[in-house]
């Protein structure tokens, strides 16, 4: 079967299961794959399907409705590193260092649409044409940047960077002759110290997995606060730990909170470590000078590029 044959057969399915639930209940995972599986069965009556037709088009119908569509099979395999949307028709993923083309693709526009405003609604973020770029993150931890069409002019762009589920420590790293280990006795003195530590490199250069293995560093003691736009570090046994996110300006009136507003009330939690995330813009040295900022043990992570 072709994808865009067995696409087509994901769009029947799932018009007949949406007209067969109740839109007015709520309707549970157990429920819909019920009526998901009904509706497969009638469908082949009228042309043969294989077993392993049937399972993958019971997948297909139910990550378009309740998950993220032909995304959802590319976020549960954890050998992919990064997942990019080139509009509609294109889909490519990141695989052990090698970009490969993705066989299926959105059923339509429309659909990437509905998406992106899953995937940036649950974070309460605000994507629209007044404001056509937006990072978030799914509840996985993945990090999402999404620039709306026309700014993207082959069709909106979403770029999603997985993260492992249990983050690489520096022994991993050691193994992996990332670092020597004498580099990382090192770096463990300055951490413990409270040195100033700057980590900066090119896109998928390892800056967050190297900031979530020196993070191991750090004394339980301590209380750490971290500042990001888009959370995604994960800080390992640091069980004093305050995780701070910049947030938009909403229709709804509530105003933006950006990485210096963050950094402005962190300074009155206490901490003894700050960690700021994704430094993006010239604004931040210029906060930087000010005394009692720079008295304060912390890193930054990720200078401007």
């Amino acid at each position: 079967m072709s994808e865009s044959c067995w696409q087509e057969q994901v769009e029947e399915i799932k018009k007949r299961v949406l007209i067969q639930l109740d839109i007015t209940q709520e309707n549970d995972e157990e429920r819909l794959l019920e009526v998901i599986d009904t509706e497969i069965i009638r469908y082949s009556k009228e042309r043969l399907l294989s077993l392993e037709q049937r399972q993958k088009l019971r997948k297909g119908v139910f990550h378009s409705l309740r998950r993220l569509d032909v995304l959802q099979e590319l976020l549960e395999e954890e050998d992919i590193t990064e997942i990019m949307v080139n509009g509609a028709g294109k889909i490519f993923y990141e695989k052990d260092g090698a970009m490969y083309l993705w066989k299926q693709h959105f059923s339509s526009v429309e659909k990437l649409e509905d998406i992106i405003q899953q995937m940036v609604g649950r974070h309460n973020r605000v994507i629209n044409t007044a404001q056509p770029i937006a990072d978030t993150r799914l509840p996985d931890g993945s990090r999402v940047n999404v620039v709306l069409s026309p700014i993207a002019i082959d069709g909106s762009a979403v770029t999603i960077r997985k993260f492992p589920k249990s983050p690489m420590d520096m022994k991993a790293m050691i193994e992996k002759e990332s670092i020597s280990s004498e580099c990382a006795k090192l770096l463990e003195q300055l951490v413990k110290a409270g040195y100033n530590i700057f980590i900066s490199g090119g896109t998928g250069s390892g800056k967050t997995t190297f900031l979530n293995a020196l993070s191991a560093f750090i004394p339980e003691t301590e209380r750490v606060i971290t500042i990001e736009d888009s959370a995604e570090l994960q800080l390992q046994g640091i069980p004093n730990l305050v995780r701070l996110e910049t947030r938009n300006a909403g229709a709804d009136g509530s105003l933006e909170i950006n990485i210096r507003d963050l950094i402005r009330t962190a300074l009155r939690m206490r901490p003894t470590r700050i960690i700021v995330g994704e430094i993006r813009g010239g604004r931040m040295f210029g906060y930087a000078s000010s005394h009692e900022y720079r008295a304060r043990r912390f890193f930054k992570y990720r200078t401007c590029q």
